[in-house]
């Protein structure tokens, strides 16, 4: 048997583009102290805000920009399946979110690799009156004085 020399890494590398970023509502509660890598980056997308006061990425070909965060337990992803109401055994309709792959990359546009980020459905987006972000960047900033919500 031949042994390989190759090292795959153990992080798990999420794309995060609303309230899990660094400085908005539930990057306390989720990532800090747990996040062991943070880097400004960009995927394929579309990004929307919804009135309730967070965003929803769907697919697209415009830029979408956040932030690729590294976590060294596998055991994140069950976190944030919580809060973004994912479950994988649910049909893609049934969940708020889905997860799924998407390449992400550098503000120089130099791909970084592959990473999860949720994603909703643009009938969700429609549902929801999401209303598209042109700039591709979201925060939660401006909505706080104008939504009541508690993440």
């Amino acid at each position: 048997m031949v042994k390989s020399s190759i090292k795959f890494s153990d992080l798990v590398w999420v794309f995060v583009y609303g309230t899990l970023k660094p400085g908005e509502a539930n990057y306390k509660k989720y990532c800090a102290g747990k996040v062991v890598g943070v880097k400004k980056a960009f995927v394929q997308g579309k990004l929307f805000a919804l009135p309730m006061g967070y965003p929803a990425m769907t697919l697209g070909d415009s830029h979408v920009y956040g932030y690729l965060l590294s976590f060294a337990n596998s055991r994140i992803l069950n976190e944030l399946d919580v809060l973004e109401n994912y479950q994988p055994s649910r049909q893609l309709a049934e969940n708020l979110y889905n997860r799924q792959i998407v390449e992400v990359y550098e503000l120089q546009s130099l791909s970084l690799g592959w990473a999860w980020v949720y994603l909703m459905t643009l009938e969700q987006v429609d549902q929801l009156a999401g209303f598209l972000q042109p700039d591709g960047w979201w925060s939660g900033c401006g909505l706080r004085a104008k939504y009541s919500y508690d993440l």
